[in-house]
């Protein structure tokens, strides 16, 4: 078991290669994006992945292992520390524009990963000071509402169209982009407002997370602005939004032209078969099971390393990096995943 464990110490492959292309000052800065997008995609096209679950023994030893905690805990840090030499590599003038692009796409990948993905995970923790952490891994990212809106709003309503993080069918990805962080954005104000009203808390207070958020994230940007300039915050900026547009694709794969059916004013219960999953081994990984995703909204308080697979859960056919690639090109898209939809709605019929 401890072997098993141990596997998920390659989901600091990513933070490696970032911190590769961030040192590079060459072409290299390329590295992350081209091994992540490219390379795992192009390999995992040959694999499926293993379906097969733990058993409850092994489930109960998983769940108990500190290890699986102190690998989640430890991409704290190790985020923050890319955020710092990232911006100082930016600071310096000398270096090219080629190289500068190339980092940042990099620092995307990592807010991506490791500021929003792990962030996720621990999101999901009931104690204060894992919730601390996502919160402070988001934060580098500046997309701490999603700490909310996912927790309150997205596991309520997710695969309706009363969730903004749950893509339509025929709806475009590109599309998905504006309507998923606009009205998530809001919904999670709308649902800070109706948390306080609850408790007779004013809207105008330290009480207010939203509120707070926003002053946290400002002084970041303000702080960077400061003491890098303008232009190492441009890039900032950048790769904060190319991690926001990371989770967002993640998003729009997930529940792609999946329903839960409404049953007078409510919905059924979100089942397995209301998520896209993929047991593709290097996306697993990499992403610490975040792809075993049915399982995740079936019961949203499993720890990734327990997560299972179910048969009638729809598959995806690639891992997410492929998946998300495939997203960006909308045509190639919908004929992909429209037959895959007809597939699968055949065999549960």
């Amino acid at each position: 078991m401890r072997l098993k464990s141990l596997q998920y110490c390659l989901a600091y492959i990513t933070p490696v290669l970032v911190v590769g292309s961030i040192y590079s000052e060459n072409f290299w800065s390329y590295a992350a994006i081209i091994f992540i997008f490219a390379i795992v995609p192009f390999f995992e096209l040959f694999t499926k992945g293993s379906t097969q679950n733990l058993n409850k023994i092994e489930e109960e030893i998983a769940k108990e292992d500190p290890l699986h905690d102190w690998i989640l805990f430890g991409l704290v840090p190790v985020q923050y520390f890319i955020l710092g030499y990232f911006l100082y590599q930016m600071s310096n003038e000398l270096l090219p524009l080629y190289y500068k692009i190339g980092a940042t796409l990099a620092f995307g990948i990592s807010c991506g990963i490791l500021g929003i993905n792990a962030a996720h995970e621990l999101g999901h923790r009931t104690s204060k000071h894992e919730q601390f952490m996502s919160k402070m891994l988001l934060l580098t990212t500046l997309y701490m509402h999603f700490f909310i809106e996912h927790n309150r709003g997205h596991h309520k309503n997710v695969s309706t169209d009363d969730d903004p993080a749950s893509s339509r069918l025929g709806e475009g990805v590109y599309q998905f982009y504006f309507r998923s962080i606009i009205d998530g954005w809001l919904s999670a104000w709308h649902l800070e407002a109706e948390r306080l009203k609850k408790k007779q808390l004013n809207f105008w207070s330290i009480h207010n997370e939203m509120l707070l958020y926003q002053f946290i994230q400002g002084f970041l940007v303000l702080s960077i602005g400061l003491f890098f300039g303008t232009t190492t915050l441009i890039f900032f900026l950048a790769g904060a939004l190319m991690g926001i547009l990371l989770l967002e694709t993640v998003n729009y794969i997930e529940h792609y032209g999946l329903r839960r059916k409404k049953n007078g004013t409510s919905y059924e219960r979100t089942m397995p078969v209301h998520s896209w999953n993929s047991n593709h081994p290097i996306g697993r990984l990499l992403l610490l099971e975040l792809s075993r995703h049915s399982d995740h909204h079936y019961l949203a308080s499993r720890k990734y390393q327990t997560l299972r697979h179910f048969d009638e859960s729809p598959q995806m056919p690639t891992g997410y990096p492929g998946m998300m690639v495939l997203s960006l090109i909308p045509p190639l898209w919908f004929k992909v995943m429209h037959k895959q939809l007809m597939h699968f709605k055949q065999t549960t019929s």
